[in-house]
Order: C-alpha cells, then sequence, then structure tokens
C-alpha cells in the first residue's frame, strides 16, 4: 500500500556542521520549524531504529510518522512530561536512554531542549523540504539596498546582515576578466581580451563580457565535462577486458547541446527518451546514449540476468542522482532508512529504465548493440537520401526479375551437362574430384591424392567444396593437406560451429594465417564454398566466397613467414592425423593453381548449382534451388540486371563509404512490451517477487494519466511545475559550478540524509525562476555571473574566517583549486600550445608508462598505452581517452573521476601528487618550455618578456615587488644552466613541440624554468 502525501514522508537529518551553518536558527523565545531545527536531530541520532525502514526498525516504533509516534505516545503534542520519548533522552540508566550508548551517539542539553519545546509547542511535522514544491519568494528587504544588482544578491545579503557581516569590495577587472572565464569556458583569458575588457568603460561592459564568453564554442566544451561526470561518460566499457566502446557521438552532442543553448527541459527528454521521441531524429537518438553510457561486460562467468539487473539498478541510481536529487540506490534491498522510498517503488521507478533491447553481453566490441550510424556533418544529407534511392534501385531490380523469368525459363531448358562443363572455369584446374553426388544424401567419403596440392607460401591458389553442415555445426577440416604432428604445417577448409575458415601454417599459431567468415554458412543445404588466396603470405590475400559471393571475414592469425610444404596427402574430410567433421557432407572438390576471380567463384557456384538441377526432372525440381539458379542468372547472364546491380550496389558503397567516414552512437532501443520489472528480494537478480509495473514515487507528485508509463512519460513527469525537485537539483548543481558548493553540499542528496541548503528560499526561487525563463541555461547563468554576489573579491577578514570559515554565506568571493581538467588546459592554453578543435574521437595526450598496462587484462583492446602525435597532445582535456580501470593519471590525481557511476560532485584535496604533476609532468613542463619560447620571441627585454609571461599565466601584470623576486629566480636559474649544459639540453628535450634553435640553450632552460614556477603559483592553481 502506498504512502500518501503531506506528513507520511521521511524526516530530515543534518550534520552539526550543517547546522550550524543554516542562516536563521531558532533561539529560546523562537517557534521551532520541523525542518530546519527538529528533523536533523530526529535522524541523526533516531531514525536508524525508529525510521522508514521496517525492517530496521525497533520497538515497532516510528518516529518519522506524526500519526504513529503519536500512537505510541513517543509524542503527545504539547505535553512533553508525557512524551516517553522526552523521558527516554533524559533518562540516566543506559538500558533506557536514548540513542542507546551502543549507537555511539549522544544528544547536546540543546538538542533535547529543543524536542521538548518542539512537543510542548505541538509537535507540527512538516514533509521533508526538498519534496516540497518551490514558490517563488520575495527577496528579502537589506539595509544595503543598493549592493543588490539582482535578487539573488538580496537573499545573500541578508544573510550575511543576519550574521553582522558584510559584503567584500568588488574585484578588479583584471581578476573578474579571469574568473569569468574560468567559470564561462573553463580556459584563462588572452591577454588582449583583458586589456579590451579593463579598457572598456562602457556601462555594459561586463555584460558584453559575460556575453562573449556565452557565444564562445568552448562554453559547451566547458559546462559538457561537468555534465559527463555525471553522465557517467567513458571511452571503455569498464568491466573485464575494459576494451574500446566509440562513445563519443555522446559526448559531441552534449557540447551541442550547450553551445545551441539547448533548454534544460528537452535537454532532458531527448537524453531520458530521445529514440522514444516521435519521428526521432539522428541527433535524438544520439542523445539516448545517456542511458547507455553505464559500464557493460563481456566476461564468460558471469550471469547473463545479473548483468541485465545491474545495469538497470545503474541507470536508475544515475538519473536518481542527476535529476531527483536522491541516494534511490539505498533502496534496491530494502526500504530506504530516511527518505521516503519503499524497496517497492525503487523497482516500480526501475521498471521505466528496465524496457530495452541492450544485451547482457557487449561483445568486446566497440559497437554493442543497440547503435545506429552516425555521418559526417557534410554527409548528413545524402545520407538521409541513400534509403529512398537504394529502395528504389532495390524495386528496379525486382521488376526486371518478373520480366526476366521468361527467358531465364527458356535458357534453363537448353542447358546440357555438356554446354555446363564447357562454360565452367577449368584455368590451373589441378584437380577435380566429384566424389558421391549431392544428389546421394550426405555423402562422406575419404579421398587423398599425394601429386595435389604441393603449394609453397608464395604461390597462388584456390580450392573449394559443396559442403553440407548440420544446424548443429561441426568441428574440423573439410579438405586439407596438413599435418597436425609437425606444428600443422599446410593448408586447409576447415569449419568451427557453421563458419568457415582457412589456415595457411608453417608452424602454429606463431607462423600462420588464419581467417574466419563472420557469419555462418546456412544450415542443412548444400553451400558452395571456394577459398583463394594471392600467395603474398597475409591474411587480407585470403578470400572466402560462398556460393560464388565474397563473405566478410575475421582474421584471426597474420604472422606467416616460414615455408607452408608438407609431404603429406591432400586429404577430404579430416587432415592427416585430426578429427573429422561430423555428419558433414563433401561433393566435387576442386582445387587451382592460382587465385580464381570473383566472377569465377561466382560462375562455380552457379553452373554448379545449375548442373545439379538439370540432373532432375523438371517436374521434380525444388522451387528453393530453381530460385537460387534463377538469381545467379540474372547476375552472371542477364545485362539489363547486371547493369541495375552494379547501380545499386554504387548507391550501397557510398552508404558503406559514408558509414565508414562517420562513427556509430550508443543508443536505447525499447522493447515492444509494457515496461515492468520484479521487487527482488534484498536485490538479489535471482530473488524475484512480485512483478511490477512503471510508477514513480508516491512521496512526488502523481504522475499524470495522459502520460506514457515509458521513459518518454517518465521524462516529461520529471519537468511538470508542480515537480518539486529537478529544477531545484538542477540549479544547484549549477550554482555548485561557479561556487564551488551547491547551496545544498550534498549535491547528489537533497534528501533526509543529506545537508539542508545554507539559503533556502534563494533555491527555491532561483529553482522558480530557471524552469519560468523556459529552462534558458545561458541566461541562468548569467544571473549568477552578473550578481554582486559573484563579483565580490575573494580576500577575507579574520572576522569572517571565524564567522563564515568555508564561505557558505558568500562574505567574499569564491576562490578554490580548480578541476583537473580546468589545470591542464590552463597550462596549454597559457603557452599557447592549446589546440581549439572543437569534437571528433578521443585524443591520447601524454602520461606515465606502464598505467593501463598494470591494471589491463592480456586480451584486452586498451592494454598499452600509445600517446598521439601532433594536435593530439594538446586537445582540451575534456577529449582524452577515458579507461575507466584506468582513468588520465595526471587528472586522476586531481580528483578527476573514473567514470565507472554517476559523479554529481568531485572531492577537492590537496596532495603533493598534485605538486609532482604540475612540476614534472610532460605535458606542463613542455608547456612551461613553448610558454618561454614564446615571450622570449615577442619582446626584447627582461621587462617585457616577465610582463608577457605574467599577463599570460596570470592575467596582470607583476607588481614592482615581484618583479624583483622573479629577477632573482631567473639569475640563479642562468646560473646553474650556464654552469650544467646537460641539464638545459635535457630539460628542452621533454614533449614534442619544437624548440627554438636560435635561443642559446641555457637562456631558454632558465625561462623555462622561471614559467614553470609561475604555472605553479596558487594564483595560477586557483579560481
Amino acid at each position: 500500500m502506498r504512502r500518501s502525501n503531506g506528513i507520511r514522508v521521511a524526516a530530515g537529518m543534518l550534520a552539526p556542521l550543517a547546522l550550524a551553518l543554516a542562516p536563521t536558527l531558532a533561539t529560546a523565545g523562537d517557534d521551532l520549524q520541523y525542518n530546519r531545527d527538529v528533523r536533523p536531530i530526529l535522524a541523526e541520532n533516531c531514525f536508524a531504529c525508529h525510521g522508514p525502514d521496517s525492517a530496521s526498525r525497533k520497538a515497532d516504533l516510528r518516529l518519522d510518522v506524526r500519526d504513529a509516534a503519536m500512537e505510541m505516545g513517543a509524542v503527545e503534542p504539547g505535553k512533553p512530561d508525557e512524551s516517553t520519548l522526552v523521558d527516554r533522552i533524559d533518562a540516566d540508566d543506559k538500558h533506557e536512554i536514548m540513542p542507546p550508548p551502543s549507537s555511539h551517539k549522544t544528544l547536546t542539553a540543546e538538542q533535547k531542549d529543543i524536542l521538548r519545546r518542539w512537543i510542548e509547542q505541538g509537535a507540527e511535522y512538516e514533509a521533508h523540504w526538498a519534496l516540497i514544491t518551490p514558490t517563488r519568494p520575495e527577496p528579502p528587504k537589506v539595509a544595503d539596498a543598493a549592493w543588490v544588482r539582482a535578487p539573488i544578491d538580496a537573499f545573500i545579503l541578508a544573510a550575511l546582515e543576519a550574521e553582522g557581516l558584510k559584503p567584500a569590495p568588488e574585484a578588479d577587472r583584471r581578476t573578474l576578466a579571469r574568473r569569468l572565464s574560468l567559470d564561462l569556458v573553463g580556459l584563462p583569458p588572452k591577454p588582449a581580451e583583458v586589456e579590451a575588457f579593463v579598457a572598456d568603460d562602457s556601462p555594459d561592459a561586463y555584460e558584453k563580457y559575460v556575453d562573449s564568453l556565452l557565444q564562445s564554442p568552448a562554453w559547451g566544451e566547458h559546462r559538457g565535462r561537468y555534465w559527463l561526470d555525471a553522465a557517467r561518460y567513458a571511452d571503455t566499457h569498464g568491466y573485464h577486458f575494459d576494451n574500446y566502446r566509440e562513445m563519443w557521438s555522446y559526448r559531441d552532442w552534449v557540447i551541442d547541446a550547450f553551445n545551441a543553448n539547448m533548454p534544460f527541459d528537452r535537454f532532458t527528454i531527448e537524453q531520458l527518451a530521445g529514440d522514444l521521441m516521435p519521428g526521432a531524429s539522428l541527433s535524438q537518438q544520439v542523445a539516448s546514449g545517456f542511458n547507455r553510457c553505464a559500464m557493460s561486460t563481456n566476461e564468460g562467468g558471469t550471469i547473463a540476468e545479473e548483468n541485465l539487473v545491474g545495469y538497470t539498478r545503474d541507470r536508475t541510481e544515475t538519473v536518481g542522482a542527476v535529476f531527483l536529487g536522491l541516494t534511490v540506490g539505498c533502496a534496491v534491498c530494502h526500504d530506504h532508512k530516511f527518505d521516503a522510498i519503499s524497496q517497492r517503488e525503487f523497482y516500480e521507478l526501475s521498471a521505466f529504465f528496465n524496457n530495452t533491447t541492450q544485451p547482457a553481453y557487449d561483445g568486446n566490441v566497440k559497437d554493442s548493440a543497440p547503435v545506429i550510424t552516425v555521418p559526417r556533418p557534410e554527409d548528413a544529407g545524402r545520407w538521409d537520401s541513400l534509403p529512398a534511392l537504394i529502395a528504389s534501385a532495390q524495386g528496379e531490380i525486382d521488376a526486371r526479375a518478373k520480366e526476366a523469368r521468361g527467358p531465364f525459363d527458356a535458357w534453363l531448358a537448353e542447358q546440357t551437362p555438356e554446354k555446363l562443363a564447357a562454360a565452367t572455369p577449368a584455368g590451373d584446374l589441378a584437380l577435380s574430384v566429384a566424389l558421391p553426388s549431392r544428389g546421394e544424401g550426405t555423402p562422406r567419403v575419404e579421398f587423398q591424392s599425394a601429386a595435389v596440392g604441393d603449394f609453397e607460401k608464395d604461390r597462388a591458389f584456390s580450392y573449394g567444396a559443396w559442403i553440407k553442415v548440420p544446424a548443429k555445426g561441426a568441428e574440423g577440416a573439410v579438405l586439407a593437406r596438413m599435418d597436425e604432428t609437425r606444428g600443422h604445417r599446410g593448408w586447409d577448409l576447415w569449419l568451427t560451429g557453421r563458419k568457415v575458415g582457412a589456415h595457411i601454417v608453417s608452424d602454429w599459431p606463431k607462423d600462420a594465417i588464419r581467417v574466419v567468415t563472420a557469419e555462418d554458412i546456412p544450415a542443412d543445404v548444400w553451400t558452395h564454398v571456394l577459398i583463394t588466396y594471392d600467395g603474398k603470405g597475409k591474411g587480407a590475400g585470403v578470400k572466402i566466397h560462398v556460393d560464388g559471393k565474397p563473405r566478410a571475414t575475421t582474421v584471426t592469425n597474420d604472422t606467416l613467414a616460414g615455408s607452408i610444404r608438407i609431404d603429406v596427402p591432400l586429404r577430404a574430410w579430416g587432415r592427416q592425423h585430426g578429427a573429422k567433421p561430423a555428419d558433414v557432407g563433401i561433393a566435387e572438390i576442386r582445387v587451382h593453381a592460382r587465385e580464381l576471380s570473383a566472377d569465377e567463384a561466382s560462375e562455380l557456384a552457379g553452373l554448379g548449382r545449375v548442373a545439379d538441377l538439370i540432373a532432375k526432372p523438371a517436374d521434380q525440381r525444388p522451387a528453393a534451388e530453381v530460385d537460387a539458379a534463377f538469381a545467379w542468372w540474372l547476375a552472371a547472364r542477364d545485362p539489363a540486371s547486371r547493369d541495375l546491380a552494379a547501380g545499386l550496389a554504387a548507391l550501397e558503397k557510398e552508404r558503406a563509404d559514408i558509414r565508414d567516414r562517420g562513427t556509430i552512437a550508443y543508443v536505447m532501443k525499447e522493447k515492444s512490451e509494457e515496461a515492468a520489472a520484479f521487487l527482488l528480494f534484498r536485490g538479489e537478480y535471482d530473488q524475484r517477487r512480485d512483478p511490477l509495473k512503471a510508477a514513480t514515487p508516491a512521496a512526488l507528485p502523481p504522475m499524470p494519466d495522459d502520460l506514457p508509463r515509458n521513459r518518454l512519460g517518465f521524462a516529461r513527469w520529471l519537468l511538470r511545475p508542480e515537480h518539486p525537485l529537478t529544477s531545484r537539483v538542477t540549479v544547484n548543481r549549477f550554482w555548485q559550478e561557479i561556487f564551488g558548493e551547491g547551496l545544498v553540499r550534498t549535491t547528489g542528496d537533497l534528501g533526509v540524509s543529506g545537508e539542508l541548503p545554507s539559503h533556502p528560499e534563494l533555491l527555491d526561487w532561483m529553482a522558480v525562476e530557471f524552469r519560468e525563463s523556459g529552462w534558458d541555461v545561458k541566461r541562468f547563468f548569467k544571473l549568477l555571473v552578473t550578481s554582486s554576489a559573484y563579483r565580490q573579491s575573494a580576500a577575507t577578514t579574520p572576522e569572517k574566517l571565524e564567522k563564515d570559515p568555508s564561505n557558505r554565506l558568500l562574505s567574499r568571493g569564491p576562490r578554490f583549486r580548480m578541476d583537473a581538467e580546468v589545470i591542464r588546459d590552463y597550462a596549454l592554453a597559457a603557452s599557447g600550445l592549446l589546440v581549439e578543435k572543437l569534437g571528433g574521437p578521443s585524443v591520447r595526450p601524454y602520461q606515465p608508462e606502464g598505467v593501463w598496462e598494470a591494471v589491463a587484462m592480456p586480451e584486452s583492446n586498451t592494454k598499452k598505452y600509445v600517446a598521439d602525435k601532433g594536435e593530439g597532445l594538446y586537445r582540451r582535456s575534456l577529449y582524452t581517452f577515458w579507461k575507466r580501470a584506468a582513468p588520465p593519471a595526471s587528472m586522476e590525481t586531481f580528483n578527476a573521476p573514473n567514470r565507472e557511476v554517476c559523479t554529481v560532485r568531485r572531492e577537492r584535496t590537496d596532495t603533493p601528487l598534485q605538486a609532482l604533476v604540475t612540476l614534472n609532468d610532460t605535458q606542463f613542463v613542455e608547456a612551461a618550455r613553448i610558454l618561454a619560447q614564446r615571450v622570449l620571441a615577442e619582446a626584447p627585454t627582461f621587462e617585457a618578456r616577465v610582463d608577457a609571461l605574467a599577463r599570460r599565466a596570470l592575467s596582470r601584470p607583476f607588481r614592482e615587488e615581484e618583479t624583483s623576486v622573479v629577477r632573482q629566480s631567473l639569475d640563479r636559474l642562468a646560473s646553474y644552466y650556464q654552469a650544467n649544459p646537460n641539464d638545459a639540453e635535457k630539460l628542452l628535450a621533454v614533449g614534442e613541440a619544437p624548440r627554438d634553435p636560435n635561443v642559446p640553450a641555457a637562456e631558454a632552460a632558465a625561462w623555462t624554468m622561471l614559467a614553470n614556477q609561475i604555472l605553479n603559483m596558487d594564483e595560477v592553481l586557483n579560481k
């Protein structure tokens, strides 16, 4: 039975630190608020045993629901002395006191007083704050109204004034230029941009500068970087082999969406359900890759159903964190211990994401289904038109086939064995032996000849037969001149299942070629197989023709170097000593001492089929065999059909070429049945209980009846005006991107166990403003960065450090260590190395040796890291190849996630390893070298050079006292490298960017180390 809305929802929690940072706290004379004052105490100390989770509930007492607490006598509104809750928290007996000593929790005197006063005031409960639909509050009145540029400022200033604090002065223009550039595009501003902004004295100079950044393509890259963390985007599958996944089209879609300022509601719908939208476009299907970014596996030891359950769980938990801001995964095994999400509701929610055709195993391939082709932009129009052109061409072929049936019947009636034999290709025929004919069932007559097939590896030859393979498949050689006892030397036609292969071997497996068809051949029918080899010793020279047509193959071994001659006879049905393929028919063996052409392969199969057909009375010829002969005749003997087929082939080749030079996209594809799931006992994949249909949690607004119960309906439900979470969660995450922390610091948990917002009214105001503005992302960010709160100097005072140590009240401007990607991109941009190319396949910049090799399995195709050459070394970090088992090493040092799961808030640590990266990593040393080389080339004097260096690295000139320090440092470095020229040469050899040969080594090295020092300043590494 579902819980009702209103007071029957889980209660809230707040850590003591968050309580201390709340903008207004009740004092002894104030009315208490349940969400602000009471729920945090109960959640922290009581709900684990007396909360929503029935499995862990003690004494059948619930304190998170008012009626239940009153029924048990724990809470008597207005009567604290009659409430057992008060008795138990005041008890001295260790067997009576709550929380019990075993919980290691203790209430303070202040907390006990709050609970007593709350009961005395009527013990009113409230729904959890985040589950109440936000309304737009009036901005508060403030004393310093002149400081308020936007409503945001009024909320910030009111909280500061309540604490007796004043905002910091506005930062200077250069600081603001750098801050804005880093926040909006993730790159330092160019010196000319800074100077133009500083010199612009127009009233709207600041706004114009902001607008220019919002229009930069780098805006989408920077915003997309945050989103890819949430989407858990990576370039590998994650589990087991952690093989390559061709996923970058989704990453580029995200960048393009932000640059186009796609409204966030559409951004949400297309990612959650783009494939389900009416007439879904290519772009919308690509967007649905959000749900395909999850890890997958092909490990044979895993269980298919367990994998599918895990994939669905990941999709559900990701959507819960990104759009609901709730830890829904805590309800996988039992009811959520804090939030109003039952285990049943988790699986009802998961049903929305449990209806995809994605298989349990990814095949260890880069394009695991379902996928679609994504052509290059310049090919998109032609790609869209080709299906109709191909269908029209096929229609013409079908029409010609109807016209040509009469001429074919006449031709067939004229054929005799002699005519067919004369037309059959016979060039360099070394062997033709019929064995029992195909008409005799499934003949398996052994045959051998020592006089045929003694070819060397540099001799072209062809060989084949008619074979009949059972549906179960078979293993072994159909035709072979090979000796297993001597390294499998020789050659064969071989079956594995119903795939056809060829071995050409000197010493297996180290000196051999093996080629296998990608697809099975038909079962229980006679099929012509011909293998041709061009004598060049490579797998690419081996072709396998099935029924006269070349088939796609896989080359699994390609190392042939030695001789393949062997003194054993050619054998049909088995190798010299090996097992024979069971239940396989073999007939009409041919060996040619040259490479037959594709046309000759077609003739052998077609004429062979006709020969078998005319051997039967006309009225006893199976229709399927006649149709097969007719299809061959059209392709080989009818000029009109050949011309039409050539036209169709040209169109299909054009389509294949466009596909090959494009990429693919991982997409969602819905099953035809209704979305459903099972309640899984304790979350175990094989412990199915009740079957469930897709539904949303009862604590949230109901899903209207007119919305479909699929991902599209769910996405639209998320964006309804009465939904309390989506807009709140989103603006809180956007605030975090700019100010370093969200108004709710626990960005992925706005539930009971998360922190309270530092400015709850501001959060609600922004949530409503964002939604009512049409979910306009650029407008929202502009609102943030044009506020007075944002423009403050980051300088602090002793009073602010005491009252606002973490800057939760925004008593000063934001300042924090930049994210991993921004630190690397900053160095590249300052040096001029950054390649500002948008989109495309992921790249592999410098990385320490052995990182991938240390974690990869031998079979993995991402076992060995090979750095790119040229521009791939200098692309933005957003484009760096992301291997989940070993994320980019330097970025992981700066807290970049491995992207195995959704991340909506990165940790921010400071460690010695980070200094080792920025001081010694190839990327950063090379950036310093090129930065030094640039300023040496551009400026003639020391003063001009250090000024250029400062403006590129710091967006400001050095102060006089700083210039003095820089000169002393440079002098020491120059002396060292004059005395140690070998060290100078080693330093200048770091990185692939070319060195300026006109600059003396000692001078270049000294300036390189000076640039390196400056790029490692706190002012550079912090925003």
